[in-house]
C-alpha cells in the first residue's frame, strides 16, 4: 500500500510511519516543514505543504492508495493572542474536511484521521469547550465524506506516551528532571483527576489495523489504561528509580496546569475501548508502564551524551 501520513514529522505521525513502513508499505510523509536529522522521519520521501493554507494538489495525492491524517492541531498549539475562534476553524473544523475532500477528488481509496477522544467520552464538552467543538466537528464532517469508493474513518486516541529517537521532548526532559528531585522550584504532588493514556506504539498498530479494516464511515474510540494524575507521576518517579511517594492535592501543578486538563480539575477522563473495536483495529493492550520506561531510557541516553 502507498501511504501518505500527513503530519508524518511530529510523534504520531513519525512512530506510524515507521511502524506502517515495517510491515511492508510504501510511505511518504507530508509536513510543513522538512524532519530533523538524525531523526527516523528524515529516511522518508517528504512533500512540504500546509493543509491550513492549500498547501497540497490533486496531482500530488492522487499517487496514494491511503493517508492517515495526523496534522489535527491541539491546544499545545494555540500560539498566544490567537483568535482561538478563528484558529480551530483554521486547523480543525474546516481545515481537516478541506483536505479530506481534497483526497477524495484525488481519487484516494482510503483515509484515517487521527482525532481526539474528549467529545467521544465527553460529550457535554462540545457545547462548553472550542478545542473539544473543533475536534468534534472535525471528526463529523470528515467522516461525513465517505463514499462508497472512498473509506473514510477516524480514531480518537488519549493521552499518549511516547519519544521519537533524535527528537528532543522538552516536556519529558521536564517531568523526568522533577521526577528524580532535580525541580526543587516545583512541589511533589500531583491533582485529583486522571484520565486515559495509551502507548504510542498501540497507537501505530491500530493506526495499521484502521488503513486494513475499518469500516467506512465510523470513529473508534481507542485508548489503554486508566490512571489518575497521581498514579502517572507516580510511574514516572519509579522509573527513574526515586522511592518518594507522590501525593495528591486539590491545587493547580505547574507542569500540569488547569488549563491543559481539559475535563476540569478532579475529574476522570476515563473509559473502556470496546473489546471488539479493539480487536478488529488489532492493537495491543496494557503497554503504558513500558512506554514511560521506554522514554526514560531515552532521556537518559540522550543527557548522556
Amino acid at each position: 500500500m502507498k501511504i501518505l501520513i500527513v503530519g508524518g514529522t511530529g510523534m504520531i505521525g513519525g512512530c506510524a510511519a515507521v511502524h506502517l513502513r515495517e510491515q511492508g508499505n510504501e510511505v511518504v510523509l507530508a509536513a510543513r516543514r522538512p524532519a530533523a536529522a538524525g531523526t527516523p522521519m528524515a529516511t522518508f520521501d517528504t512533500l512540504l505543504g500546509d493543509y491550513t493554507e492549500g498547501g497540497f494538489s490533486e496531482t500530488q495525492l492522487s499517487p496514494f492508495d491511503a493517508v492517515v491524517f495526523a496534522a489535527g492541531n491541539d491546544i499545545r498549539h494555540l500560539p498566544r493572542g490567537a483568535d482561538a475562534a478563528q484558529f480551530w476553524d483554521l486547523t480543525q473544523i474546516n481545515g481537516v474536511p478541506a483536505f479530506v475532500e481534497l483526497a477524495r477528488r484525488a481519487g484516494v481509496k482510503r483515509l484515517v484521521h487521527i482525532g481526539s477522544y474528549y467529545h467521544q467520552v465527553q460529550p457535554d464538552l462540545i457545547e462548553t469547550n472550542p478545542y473539544v467543538r473543533g475536534r468534534h466537528l472535525a471528526d463529523v464532517k470528515a467522516r461525513a465524506l465517505a463514499t462508497p469508493d472512498f473509506n473514510v474513518s477516524t480514531l480518537n486516541p488519549p493521552s499518549i506516551v511516547g519519544v521519537i529517537p533524535g527528537q528532543v521532548s522538552k516536556r519529558y526532559e521536564t517531568l523526568l528532571a522533577w521526577a528524580r528531585g532535580q525541580r526543587p522550584d516545583v512541589p511533589l504532588f500531583a491533582p485529583p483527576g486522571g484520565t486515559n493514556y495509551m502507548s504510542m506504539r498501540s497507537l501505530a498498530e491500530a493506526i495499521w489495523g484502521a488503513l486494513q479494516r475499518a469500516e467506512s464511515g465510523r470513529a473508534y474510540l481507542v485508548g489503554d489504561e486508566n490512571l489518575s494524575y497521581r498514579q502517572y507521576f507516580q510511574m514516572l518517579f519509579d522509573a527513574v528509580g526515586n522511592p518518594q511517594q507522590v501525593e495528591e492535592r486539590d491545587a493547580e501543578h505547574p507542569l500540569l496546569t488547569d488549563a491543559y486538563i481539559v475535563q476540569g480539575r478532579g475529574n476522570h477522563l476515563a473509559y473502556e475501548p470496546e473489546p471488539a473495536e479493539t480487536a478488529l483495529l488489532g492493537y495491543r493492550r496494557h503497554d503504558v508502564r513500558r512506554a514511560i520506561s521506554e522514554v526514560v531510557a531515552y532521556v537518559e541516553a540522550t543527557e548522556s551524551t
